[in-house]
């Protein structure tokens, strides 16, 4: 194998580990047994445990995040809307073992990116489409970034329960999300309030 090949197969093997038993639950031992190395051979190439997981962390971000921009085509915000739900859910569908992996909290998150960092990229991406549409219908745009994280959210955490359920499919998950977010957005308050009544 060159070592172009070695570097892929460690991190083939170790995205598989991670994905399946996580950070803590993967030890350099196990990576290097799975691969048929020695451990000095993972350590040459990733330094350790926390470098391989960066890498497999970062080119798992960089898919999901490409997957949702590429998606959002344009044209009416309701077809935006689809576009990332399916995106999202296209790629918990194709890369479980990645999904699994950004899911996960680890103590090398913060030199990685989180899941959240990851949710907050692709929020900016929907907020520029919001504000647009908020303007145009004479809302506050400033309330975007708001309604862009609430949507991002609502989608990436059905999206984890859908992870394992796998019922309904994929496309019907999608218009249920949307059926939800759309027909709510659809009938905006302009100064919304809450209704609750004071006990006394």
């Amino acid at each position: 194998m060159t070592g172009a090949e070695r570097r892929q197969q460690l991190l083939d093997v170790a995205r598989s580990l991670f994905a399946e038993k996580g950070f803590d639950g993967t030890s350099i031992e196990e990576i290097a047994n799975r691969a048929n190395v020695s451990k000095p051979v993972v350590y040459e190439h990733f330094g350790g445990k926390e470098g391989i997981y960066a890498v497999v962390v970062d080119r798992e971000t960089r898919l999901l995040l490409d997957r949702m921009v590429s998606t959002l085509h344009g044209g009416h915000p309701r077809e935006l809307l689809e576009q990332a739900a399916v995106a999202l859910l296209s790629y918990v569908e194709d890369c479980h073992d990645g999904f699994r992996i950004l899911v996960r909290d680890s103590p090398v998150a913060s030199s990685t990116g989180t899941f959240s960092t990851l949710l907050n990229d692709i929020a900016s991406q929907v907020e520029y489409v919001l504000a647009q549409e908020f303007d145009s219908r004479g809302y506050d745009d400033k309330l975007a970034p708001l309604y862009a994280q609430a949507l991002v959210g609502m989608v990436a955490l059905t999206g984890q329960w859908w992870l394992d359920a796998r019922k309904p499919k994929r496309n019907e998950v999608a218009a249920h999300l949307v059926n939800l977010a759309w027909n709510g957005l659809s009938n905006l308050e302009h100064k919304p309030r809450l209704r609750l009544r004071r006990k006394q």
